[in-house]
């Protein structure tokens, strides 16, 4: 084969630190695009991204160059700093964890469905029930002391 292809996206979700409900709704549009910015700064592609008052997710596509671990290290570095400084919140910080699982094309459109309806989700379900179902969707075994 003379070419390479690649469909990589990943579903990307990480919360603040304690899941303090930091991320208030007059500002949360404007960090949401902020993150598309710097996901799209480092090469990578934005398709949606949403959260609640404690955490964020987004869909997104990466390059086989990409190393996710210093993709997801820069985008809550550089957004912390974003809204320490044009927010005026120095006490937000990111947890130090976060979850990446992998989304295969048909499943793109499902995925962007549930991120775009987050607010809808958690009038139901708090932040650790929807992540404890998507470790166990995904096979990924966890220690529920540690989420």
């Amino acid at each position: 084969m003379s070419s390479t292809h690649l469909s990589l996206h990943y579903h990307l979700v990480f919360g603040t630190k304690r899941h303090d409900p930091f991320i208030a709704p007059i500002w949360r549009d404007r960090l949401h695009a902020y993150l598309g910015g710097v996901m799209g700064t480092m090469g990578g592609v934005p398709s949606i991204i949403g959260g609640v008052a404690d955490h964020v997710h987004l869909l997104v596509g990466l390059r086989a160059t990409h190393r996710l671990s210093d993709v997801m290290r820069e985008l809550k570095s550089v957004s912390s700093t974003w809204v320490h400084e044009e927010i005026g919140k120095p006490e937000f910080a990111w947890q130090e964890g976060y979850g990446a699982f992998t989304v295969s094309a048909s499943m793109l459109e499902t995925v962007r469905n549930y991120i775009k309806h987050q607010e809808e989700h958690h009038r139901t379900r708090t932040f650790h029930e929807e992540y404890e179902t998507m470790l166990r969707n995904s096979g990924v075994a966890f220690d529920a002391r540690y989420l």
